[in-house]
């Protein structure tokens, strides 16, 4: 397995990731006061809607950029466990578990 390419994935993605979050941040930098408009209950539920949809992705992207961080330390102490296929890897190259583990996993 080539671990250098797999760290690139890794730091690419890591880099896409925290633009991502910063991106969140500088959309929901005031409060949610500043951005209710005074027109209507049905604004005020989209903007709700919006902004939690954004709590929503930003926390998925921290949750990735930590799966990433753990990824990148497997590679840097050598600590990988079972061996992941390089076609899963290229897929997601943050993952833990190779796909017959993760099988097992899902079914319990």
């Amino acid at each position: 397995m080539n671990a250098e390419r797999f760290r690139e994935l890794l730091l690419d993605e890591r880099r896409r990731v925290t633009e991502a979050i910063e991106y969140l941040h500088a959309e929901n930098a005031g409060s949610m006061d500043e951005e209710m408009p005074e027109t209507g209950m049905a604004d005020t539920a989209t903007v709700t809607v919006d902004r939690e949809l954004d709590y929503s992705l930003e926390g998925n992207s921290a949750h990735v950029l930590m799966e990433i961080e753990a990824a990148l330390g497997r590679i840097d102490n050598g600590t990988c466990g079972k061996p992941i296929g390089e076609e899963r890897l290229e897929a997601m190259p943050y993952v833990t578990l190779c796909i017959e583990c993760k099988r097992l996993e899902e079914r319990g």
